[in-house]
């Protein structure tokens, strides 16, 4: 009653709004509640207006079989980036059809209730690159064996105070971001470092090199491009803070003269990438219903770039495709990513919030079919908060790849999602898989690099 009230500008009125309220609580005792029949809409409703661009793809209960046709397959003597910009991407490298583990090597920390890994491998010039759980760099030669290790670690921390990173190799330089909030470049064949770039924020996620910049993201709000030669500041842009957001992050993605760059508040800024001059915004916003971890808007599907598109997505339950050039969005599906978009072959494969291997429609992102992941550690009612960390895909000689904490490698069929085959990881995945020279690198959770050949 007391909000009737509020809107009434003479007190006399006041009173007989009671009254008349008195009279209808009484009336109410005698007469039958009548109930209208229709659907029951939300009166915020009528105050929301659909946006077609943004409309969510309706979702595809059954599972299909389509064709898919497989780039040719390439042998890639490197692989020097993640797979978000198209000059550094293979998109099928040769493997065999059944690789078995070759050799593993001590690369130094697991992971640990406090730490973990978070860079995958990079590999160029014959050498494999590692980054820890506690910030130390490894470069292991084509047979397993250690060349050097060098830590990334300040003077003025201490170990186990931070952790995560990411690496990227141009040239004959390898370049490592850290926790503690550094950019090192290092020479990639003797581990002398060339410069240390100091970031004032954790850089968790993974650097991307382009032309004579180094881009990446610190705090997850903050994008940064370095000069290559000497360290120095070339310029910064700046999202929203975000205090929710997952360990490690995409690395940004350059496309001709744009980068396109991914933040914890779910948002992704196109800035022309010499100079930092914004080009569009957009977002991977949404909340799949019932999940708590989708209040959490991080970007953690990593964006890809591929035929004038960016497909992105986030662990609150969203994938989308955006057009380059304008940031428009083409289509916006119910499901989320929580590592590498894949587009190729018309399709988009990625491995969902709900642990789910998917592949959607590049067209339109129109689920095609879903295969289940290893998820809860126990199927317990009272233990059901561990899940384990599905890592990928990939595509290799034709078939997609995912690493999984479980402890297998598992080979999948692209057409229909079917497993063809799978692999034991010993100390089960920590890292996405990569392939070079047709052998398959990944770290698992005890600090160790594994190639399987």
């Amino acid at each position: 009653m007391s909000r009737l009230t509020e809107f009434s500008p003479r007190g006399g009125r006041t009173v007989a709004t009671l009254a008349c309220a008195g009279l209808v609580a009484l009336t109410a005792c005698s007469e039958p509640e009548v109930v209208l029949v229709g659907k029951r809409e939300p009166i915020s409703s009528v105050l929301q207006t659909a946006d077609t661009a943004d409309q969510r793809v309706a979702e595809i209960s059954e599972n299909q079989s389509l064709p898919f046709a497989a780039p040719a397959s390439q042998t890639n003597a490197d692989w020097t980036h993640g797979l978000g910009t198209p000059t550094y991407r293979t998109l099928n490298p040769a493997l065999s059809d059944a690789p078995a583990l070759a050799w593993s090597n001590n690369i130094g920390a697991g992971d640990s209730r406090k730490l973990r890994i978070t860079a995958d491998p990079v590999v160029a010039g014959g050498l494999i690159f590692t980054l820890d759980a506690a910030s130390q760099v490894t470069a292991t030669n084509l047979s397993g064996q250690t060349v050097w290790q060098a830590s990334v670690l300040p003077s003025r921390d201490k170990d186990g105070e931070a952790t995560g990173g990411g690496l990227a190799v141009a040239g004959d330089v390898l370049y490592v971001t850290s926790g503690f909030g550094t950019l090192t470049a290092f020479d990639a064949a003797s581990g002398a470092v060339s410069w240390a770039q100091d970031l004032d924020a954790s850089a968790t996620g993974r650097p991307t090199v382009f032309g004579n910049l180094v881009y990446l993201v610190a705090g997850d709000r903050t994008g940064w491009a370095i000069e290559t030669e000497t360290g120095r500041i070339a310029w910064q842009i700046d999202a929203t803070e975000d205090v929710g957001n997952v360990l490690g992050g995409p690395a940004p993605v350059v496309v001709d003269d744009v980068a396109v760059f991914s933040f914890g508040s779910g948002e992704l800024q196109a800035v022309f990438r010499r100079g930092g001059l914004r080009r569009w915004d957009s977002s991977v916003l949404g909340e799949r219903a019932g999940r708590a971890l989708s209040n959490v808007d991080d970007v953690t599907g990593t964006p890809v770039a591929a035929n004038g598109v960016i497909y992105a997505g986030s662990q609150a339950g969203r994938t989308v495709a955006l057009d380059a050039a304008s940031g428009k969005r083409i289509w916006t599906a119910q499901e989320g990513a929580i590592d590498t978009v894949l587009p190729v072959g018309g399709s988009v494969f990625v491995v969902s919030d709900r642990n789910e291997l998917l592949r959607l429609s590049a067209e339109d992102g129109a689920r095609i079919w879903g295969t289940p992941l290893p998820n809860f550690v126990k199927d317990s009612p009272r233990r059901s908060s561990r899940v384990f960390a599905n890592h990928g895909p990939i595509l290799a000689d034709g078939k997609l790849v995912v690493a999984s904490g479980d402890g297998q490698l598992r080979f999948f069929n692209p057409e229909d999602g079917s497993l063809l085959s799978s692999v034991s990881i010993p100390g089960g995945a920590t890292t996405a898989p990569v392939v070079a020279g047709g052998v398959l690198y990944l770290v698992n959770t005890k600090g160790q690099l594994l190639a399987f050949r």
